[in-house]
């Protein structure tokens, strides 16, 4: 939408009031703006803008105990409760590793900050919400009952900045993440080399950008011994035998800000329509299943044996989720997380190439 033609702040508002029930994000979608631009126009009546400062925000979640931590992307929503602990902050990377909290953090791609109360009936309900320079959310913080609230609101103050206008500045939305880069002239040789000298799942970020590929390109081009496509169903079928043998397993849901990590069994999945649902105590996924264009299962050699993982993939390419048996460094693979991801159903191979 053009930038001239954009609802402003009052007009944002009664389309609130016009819409109760819908959510924010496709309200905002139907708007044609972007969901921080969404979340401004309450600035001043409920929401008040606030540094986007990633670490900072990361050393004060610490004293405000029990919190949801929510990381999404287009397909995906990742709802993880517990505390904000074990923090390592970073100019380009910060980390939480707590047991429940587990987060890896990109602060230059942070931009937008807000903090938000809704009253709901009696109670009010508070959230962190943060967002990147397009507008795309990358990370909420939501307060529970047993929250300090006093820690909180010393958070607020320490971040609130003196900007408080009910309208924020985007970019238009940049081309894809993973697109094909240009000229990319890496050999299937030159990958499987490069592949099979792997010792660390952390080095394949490293190793496609120095040969110039994509993560699709990589897996279509790196031959079945190390990666192969798996059929439409496979994702349920890998949920339902996890569940079912209560194999403990680590999910990733990311965005270019954020990338969140749940380890652990899965209890409770629940189907919705095109949804996929996790309802667990203290972890909560909501996935897209119509979304998903590919599966691959993909091996990955390390120091410690080599290293499974199942990742989906929507139309554009993007990574949507991915999944690994857990585990902690220095141990080998646990085997039945192995022999699930080796046993779902592929595509055949005339099929895939």
């Amino acid at each position: 939408m053009n930038a001239a033609v954009r609802p402003d702040a009052p007009a944002i508002r009664q389309a609130r009031a016009d819409n109760p029930k819908m959510r924010e994000r496709d309200l905002a979608r139907q708007l044609g703006i972007s969901e921080a631009e969404f979340v401004a126009a309450w600035c001043g009546e409920g929401a008040l803008r606030v540094s986007p400062d990633a670490n900072e925000l990361l050393t004060g979640l610490e004293a405000v105990g029990e919190v949801m931590a929510l990381t999404r992307n287009e397909s995906a929503v990742h709802e993880k409760i517990g505390t904000y602990d074990k923090v390592v902050t970073g100019a380009h990377s910060a980390m939480v590793l707590g047991e429940q909290i587990d987060l890896r953090i990109f602060p230059k791609v942070w931009a937008h900050g807000f903090a938000v109360e809704k009253r709901d009936g009696d109670e009010i309900r508070r959230s962190l919400q943060f967002f990147d320079a397009q507008g795309e959310a990358v990370h909420k913080v939501h307060l529970r009952p047993g929250s300090n609230l006093y820690a909180y609101q010393n958070l607020v103050s320490r971040l609130a900045i003196a900007d408080q206008s009910q309208k924020v500045a985007v970019k238009a939305m940049e081309v894809a993440i993973d697109a094909a880069p240009a000229g990319a002239v890496a050999s299937m040789e030159e990958l499987r080399d490069r592949w099979s000298r792997l010792t660390d799942t952390h080095q394949f970020f490293g190793m496609l950008k120095a040969l110039n590929l994509t993560r699709l390109q990589a897996l279509d081009m790196v031959g079945q011994d190390y990666a192969w496509l798996l059929d439409a169903d496979a994702v349920s079928a890998m949920f339902s035998h996890s569940v079912q043998e209560q194999i403990p397993i680590m999910c990733f849901v990311g965005n270019r800000g954020c990338i969140q990590i749940h380890k652990g069994p899965l209890q409770n999945v629940q189907p919705m329509g095109p949804w996929l649902n996790v309802m667990d105590k203290t972890f909560h996924l909501h996935l897209r299943m119509d979304h998903i264009r590919q599966a691959w299962v993909v091996r990955k050699p390390t120091k410690d044996g080599h290293v499974t993982s199942i990742e989906a993939y929507d139309a554009a390419g993007e990574m949507v989720i991915q999944f690994f048996g857990a585990r902690h460094e220095g141990e080998a693979e646990r085997g039945d997380w192995r022999f699930i991801a080796e046993n779902l159903p592929r595509v055949p191979q005339s099929s895939a190439a």
